[in-house]
């Protein structure tokens, strides 16, 4: 691995922590319905766990409902049981052609726990950003054992690195602080 290839390896991996925090942050619910609180939702059809957005298109109606148009009709109370028993905390409605999500406004205590939870995976995205700093560093350090590259180069090489790292770490705070301001808007 040459120094180029070490510096766009750290980036590849850094840039995919980022997205990660990024569709993590888009499943966390807001006082808003939109499409991404169910993206995580498995539903257990045809013999196998399909995500629900394969199964039936989902929209936002008046801001505060979700209506999920399953594609076969059939496949409604499997979607209606898997949004029970998710994670989400919606209470599906079924009227036997598609189904309803009352999305009820947050309570403030319920805001606070979502921020925090905004929070955690801001850190945990920060942390996994920083263990590709150290593998990028160790990858440079022997580069140097090796003698394929000098002292300064070396010395260069882990400056890009932090760069990069100040950059991606930057990157997931703005992420957090837009989601925390999102969560606690009314």
């Amino acid at each position: 691995m040459d120094q180029d290839e070490i510096l766009l390896d750290t980036e590849e991996r850094m840039e995919k922590a980022a997205a990660m925090l990024q569709s993590q942050l888009q499943g966390i619910r807001t006082g808003r319905a939109t499409p991404a609180l169910v993206d995580s939702v498995r539903v257990d059809v045809y013999g196998a766990q399909s995500p629900l957005k394969q199964l039936a298109s989902v929209t936002v109606q008046e801001g505060k409902t979700l209506v999920v148009r399953p594609f076969d009709p059939g496949t409604i109370s499997a979607i209606v049981k898997a949004i029970q028993t998710s994670e989400v905390g919606l209470t599906p409605n079924s009227d036997g052609r598609l189904v309803r999500i009352n999305v009820p406004p947050l309570s403030t205590e319920r805001r606070r726990q979502m921020v925090a939870r905004v929070k955690e995976l801001a850190e945990e995205a920060r942390v996994a950003i920083r263990n590709v700093r150290r593998d990028g560093n160790k990858h440079a350090e022997q580069l140097e054992k090796e003698k394929l590259c000098t002292e300064d180069d070396l010395k260069a090489l882990k400056e890009q690195v932090q760069e990069l790292t100040k950059n991606y770490e930057a990157r997931a705070n703005d992420l957090a602080a837009a989601k925390e301001k999102e969560v606690m808007e009314d």
